[in-house]
């Protein structure tokens, strides 16, 4: 049976061309026609006539853990379905599920079960995993805890990727510690995301972890050496190479604004990816929450640790979008190549990230506030805004 959508009149952005106002088909969950005028019927039509719709591909979270009570590594359906249905809410039609610095065991239930796990109808589509942790250094430690890390194993990882039925797709890695540039450069070969974060890496460990094939860096600014004139550390050496992309969280709780600005200035919206780094808070009152067997404590001021280390973020897609238009006053080009293109190049997803024919029909329309209407999933409207005056 033919499922098919055609949206029209609204103006249609990607990352390589100037906005345009025009009409887009929808055929089986596969974008078919793009153009002005489209003379086709569909089973369900989408008029922004006199709206001032926007419609961008769908955005890509690469780094988020949990939302409205559910966490990847609950290693459950239940969880990963609920997480999927969450984000859409947020413009959000593909993400990576990320673990965290647990025991083995704890890891390996995560990956087994999102190995089985095929993302539904109404749910974002679970692309694969990120392995945060446990290959990442004690001295910048964060919200990880300390008495799980461990050297990296090319072997352990080999395992842990048959476990997860091939579907670890980034890992994040201090490459300074013990057996890092080794397992570095036989993960690039393997075709993995290598992120250099909770690194206390010197510029000279930065620069050969890079050469290894390492191309991003785990929420810029956050558990990594910081910057310093004499020793520019994780931060400097990440923004001024041309090769890494780095992860930002911008809610201006991990970030000041003006350090926003600066990544930005440095990096462009071609070395940028925005990310959450959610944890299951997202979404739900203030309170105590867990996070790996440890309290967090949710408050105005984000997501803490008894210790005041940060814990992630309860920060959604959208309002990131929205917050770094507002500091770097960006175009619409550059903000879909920062919440969706080049998440999905680093992914070597080859039909995501863009609207064009033949592309995957994952799909967010905004208005001029940037605020979610509706969001499209393979082909399927799966969210739509209510509060929104028609």
């Amino acid at each position: 049976m033919t499922n098919t959508l055609l949206i029209s009149n609204v103006t249609i952005v990607n990352h390589d061309q100037l906005p345009f106002e025009g009409d887009v088909y929808i055929e089986n969950g596969r974008i078919k026609r793009v153009g002005k005028a489209l003379t086709v019927v569909a089973e369900r039509a989408i008029n922004a006539k006199g709206k001032d719709w926007i419609l961008f591909p769908g955005y890509i979270d690469m780094h988020i853990h949990g939302s409205e009570g559910n966490d990847a590594m609950d290693a459950t359906d239940d969880s990963l379905r609920s997480l999927g249905r969450s984000l859409v809410k947020e413009g959000v039609t593909g993400f990576l599920a990320t673990t965290m610095t647990q025991s083995d065991p704890a890891i390996e239930r995560a990956l087994s079960n999102i190995a089985q796990f095929e993302s539904a109808e109404g749910e974002a589509e679970l692309l694969g995993v990120h392995v945060e942790g446990p290959y990442i250094s004690a001295i910048r430690a964060g919200a990880q805890p300390v008495e799980y890390m461990k050297p990296p194993s090319i072997q352990q990882f080999n395992r842990w990727q048959e476990l997860s039925g091939q579907r670890i797709k980034q890992i994040t890695v201090a490459p300074e510690i013990e057996g890092g540039f080794e397992f570095i450069e036989e993960l690039s070969h393997q075709g993995i995301v290598v992120s250099i974060g909770h690194s206390d890496a010197t510029t000279q460990e930065v620069e050969k972890a890079v050469r290894l094939g390492a191309k991003q860096a785990t929420h810029l600014f956050n558990q990594m050496r910081p910057f310093h004139h004499r020793e520019p550390g994780v931060v400097g050496s990440v923004l001024v190479d041309d090769n890494v992309k780095v992860e930002v969280i911008v809610d201006f709780v991990h970030s000041h604004p003006k350090a926003v600005e600066l990544a930005y200035r440095l990096k462009g919206a071609t070395g940028i990816i925005l990310i959450t780094d959610a944890m299951r808070a997202k979404g739900l009152s203030h309170g105590e929450y867990d996070l790996g067997g440890q309290t967090v404590s949710v408050t105005k001021t984000g997501a803490h640790l008894s210790n005041g280390a940060l814990a992630g973020s309860v920060l959604t897609m959208d309002v990131a979008v929205k917050n770094m238009q507002f500091v770097t006053n960006c175009s619409l080009q550059e903000l879909v190549a920062m919440s969706s293109t080049n998440a999905a190049e680093q992914l070597h997803l080859t039909t995501k990230g863009y609207i064009a024919e033949g592309f995957d029909a994952d799909i967010v329309i905004v208005n001029q506030k940037l605020d979610v209407q509706k969001t499209i999933c393979r082909g399927k409207v799966v969210f739509e805004n209510t509060k929104e005056v028609m």
